[in-house]
């Protein structure tokens, strides 16, 4: 339930819910002010007046047909800002790129927020039939393949904790069910590399290996993307393409060997 409408000690409201459609945005892409308006449970007057000013300020952009809004390239600006570790997207940078050369798929870095994951930087591969940016999205744990990483990497009582759900299902193929989920998990231990094929979006398919700090601790995951009916057939080939790009970001060593 949104609490963007109700007064909270030591809150700016305006401000609450400025960040509350910036957050609506980032989860539900091109939206109406009457939609931004029901998630922020106000008057659509104050959800345009709202959107209007992060427009002003490049934050969120508006579609010059049909009028709804999607978050800008602004917020790119503020996310390149956002130091994740020490030069953790400098040190990992050209094995990403390395990793984007040698699948010719998306590539995507992600690091653990909470009980989410959050892509920090990403390639997104000249075959790919969509420019979507996934720069700043929060995705589930349970059925990507970076969240699959990360949820392998919590403490036992807080990975059960996980894994016992409830869980949305996003597509058919989304596991939902704790014990399925578990022996995933499992499985994640034991390959060091977690794989999905359209468990939270139709069609698409993605591989994700930890990179790990210099006290074996994960600090993020690498990941390639791309269609399922392209990226399935390819993941033998792709898999140890990942596993060597975080190997060597795990490493600290910044410079690839040549493809």
């Amino acid at each position: 339930m949104s609490t963007a409408g109700v007064e909270q000690p030591d809150r700016v409201q305006s401000v609450d819910r400025a960040v509350t459609v910036l957050q609506f945005l980032a989860a539900n892409g091109w939206s109406g002010v009457t939609d931004v308006g029901d998630a922020l449970n106000v008057h659509k007057s104050t959800a345009y007046r709202l959107l209007t000013t992060l427009e002003a300020r490049g934050l969120v952009e508006r579609h010059t047909e049909d009028g709804k809004y999607r978050l800008g390239f602004g917020v790119l600006h503020l996310a390149n800002a956002v130091q994740v570790g020490p030069d953790l997207t400098r040190q990992a940078q050209p094995g990403c790129a390395w990793l984007a050369r040698m699948s010719d798929e998306s590539v995507t870095l992600s690091v653990l927020d909470g009980l989410e994951s959050v892509t920090i930087d990403q390639i997104i591969a000249t075959s790919t039939v969509t420019t979507r940016s996934w720069l700043g999205r929060r995705t589930p744990l349970h059925c990507t393949s970076g969240g699959k990483v990360f949820l392998a990497s919590l403490p036992p009582p807080r990975r059960a904790a996980v894994i016992a759900g409830p869980h949305h299902r996003y597509t058919a193929r989304t596991v939902t069910d704790p014990d399925v989920l578990r022996e995933e998990i499992e499985a994640v231990q034991a390959n060091g590399y977690a794989t999905t094929s359209g468990e939270f979006e139709e069609g698409l398919s993605s591989a994700a290996v930890a990179i790990r700090g210099a006290d074996g601790h994960v600090v993020a995951a690498v990941g390639v993307s791309g269609p399922s009916y392209r990226l399935d057939a390819r993941m033998a080939e792709v898999v140890p393409l990942v596993l060597e790009a975080a190997a060597r970001a795990s490493a600290g060593s910044v410079q690839p060997s040549p493809g």
